[in-house]
């Protein structure tokens, strides 16, 4: 399994083919909204922190985001080596907290779930997805990012 080391990789795109556009109104406590209207959702801090969670924030949009996109590349690198990855499932974690810089920090979980795979495959695509996915690609060395096949 991946160990967090980063990788002296260019893992920026060579060509741009979907640019996604939001806009916060509010901080975290307002709302968000999508250029084509497709997300259109209320923002709340979560009690946590202080607020009280009527609505969704930041981190758990982050963890939809990184476990769909992981979920796909797991899938992508799958199916490139002749596995159907029918019934696996990525969940994410993703942890806030305050940083050495006096700001905040992020910390990302992600718990796979490949059932039809031994654990030594199941590793290995992990691995290979976690080298193909662009969150995965975006936060290398920049957060902490763990991954364990559940």
């Amino acid at each position: 399994m991946t160990d967090g080391t980063a990788v002296a990789t260019d893992t920026r795109p060579t060509k741009i083919m979907y640019v996604a556009e939001a806009t916060a109104h509010g901080g975290r406590d307002g709302y968000v909204t999508s250029h084509d209207g497709r997300l259109d959702l209320k923002v709340a801090m979560p009690p946590e922190l202080g607020g009280d969670g009527d609505g969704t924030n930041p981190e758990q949009l982050f963890a939809a985001g990184f476990s769909s996109c992981f979920h796909n590349a797991l899938i992508l690198v799958g199916n490139r080596a002749g596995y159907d990855l029918a019934g696996s499932t990525v969940a994410a974690k993703v942890g806030i907290g305050p940083n050495r810089q006096r700001g905040y920090g992020l910390a990302v979980a992600l718990s796979v779930s490949l059932p039809v795979l031994d654990a030594d495959l199941a590793a290995r695509l992990v691995d290979a997805a976690h080298e193909v996915c662009p969150y995965s690609n975006a936060t290398r060395g920049n957060i902490d990012v763990t991954i364990v096949l559940g």
